[in-house]
């Protein structure tokens, strides 16, 4: 497992609080503000694991990050055939996409039971893996899901080894996870948005953590891990309308254009403009279902002057007008009680 070396704090900040990487390279924690705001979370899924003593339980390879929060109990986790860690409550471990993983929790003689496919039951989109009959010593709440910038930009996609972090009870992460399974069981109007929001909150207690701690797992993050480059996407995500360049895009970085250009696609690998052109149809899409302008002013709210070139951009993004996806996300949703 990675382990970061301890940093001093004067090389984690500069004079203005900002998080540094070096003495002139810095991501400042308005940037990281201005990211946390527009970080899409989609919640894909919550399963309830619960291990009793002399059992295991195998989780396969899903195909998003997930959110792995001890709740009580202790015992032991390996993550894609690594070495055993062991788990404790408040344990938060955020899992990369495409890992499995196998939670074990001691009390025989022999090797612990596998927990059988037979255990698994599913309410909505709740798995709940529990053996009947048994008193669980190991009780584990985790949220699957995806987190994005616009359309292409994944905040743990390219997440390689886990992100480890010992919260309290007064951070109240269990609450947030508690409540987004309640949201899920019940299936009321704006379950996904609170859903979604519940769990954003514990990304940003992560982010908060991590800017206070000496190990900076957001390093481990591609999209993070070059100050220069982030700083101008920050700048994009802050103001997707604005005339961007790539020449004024290589100035906020504090680089040449073509040295932007270059580092740029080997972070979020595509072309500045491709992602600014996402980032507006994120924004266009908010404008359209949150507010009454007019097609012409979210066109140009998002940085387009022509009517037409906005249509075509966004139609190649939504697969649809830009009227009838408001007109769609507007209409009354068959709510039934």
């Amino acid at each position: 497992m990675h382990t970061s070396k301890a940093i001093p704090t004067q090389a984690l900040f500069g004079q203005d609080g900002s998080l540094t990487t070096g003495s002139t390279v810095k991501l400042s924690t308005r940037d990281l503000d201005n990211l946390m705001q527009a970080l899409d979370i989609d919640v894909i899924a919550l399963t309830e694991i619960l291990v009793p003593h002399a059992h295991r339980v195998e989780m396969g390879m899903i195909g998003a990050p997930g959110i792995h929060y001890n709740l009580s109990g202790v015992g032991r986790i390996s993550i894609n055939g690594g070495p055993q860690m062991p788990l404790s409550p408040h344990l938060l471990i955020i899992v990369p996409p495409n890992t499995p993983f196998t939670i074990e929790v001691d009390g025989g003689s022999g090797p612990p039971k596998l927990i059988s496919r037979d255990c698994w039951t599913r309410r909505d989109d709740i798995l709940r893996v529990a053996v009947p009959n048994e008193q669980p010593e190991i009780v584990q709440i985790c949220g699957f899901f995806n987190a994005s910038f616009g359309q292409s930009v994944r905040l743990f996609g390219e997440l390689r080894e886990p992100v480890i972090e010992q919260f309290a009870p007064a951070d109240k992460i269990d609450l947030k996870l508690r409540e987004a399974m309640d949201e899920l069981l019940h299936q009321e109007v704006g379950v996904g948005a609170m859903t979604a929001s519940l769990l954003k909150q514990i990304i940003v207690s992560l982010v908060r953590r991590s800017l206070k701690s000496s190990q900076r797992w957001t390093e481990r993050f591609s999209i993070l891990a070059d100050r220069q480059v982030t700083r101008a996407f920050a700048d994009m995500v802050a103001r997707p309308g604005a005339a961007h360049t790539t020449q004024s895009l290589a100035h906020s970085a504090g680089l040449s254009r073509s040295s932007f250009m270059a580092r740029f696609p080997d972070i979020f690998g595509q072309s500045p403009m491709v992602i600014l052109r996402n980032l507006r149809m994120r924004q266009a899409a908010i404008d359209l279902t949150t507010t009454t302008m007019s097609i012409d002013a979210v066109a140009l709210n998002v940085g387009y002057e022509s009517r037409s070139s906005f249509v075509r951009a966004f139609r190649k993004a939504y697969n649809r007008d830009p009227s009838d996806y408001r007109r769609i996300a507007k209409a009354p949703k068959d709510v039934t009680s």
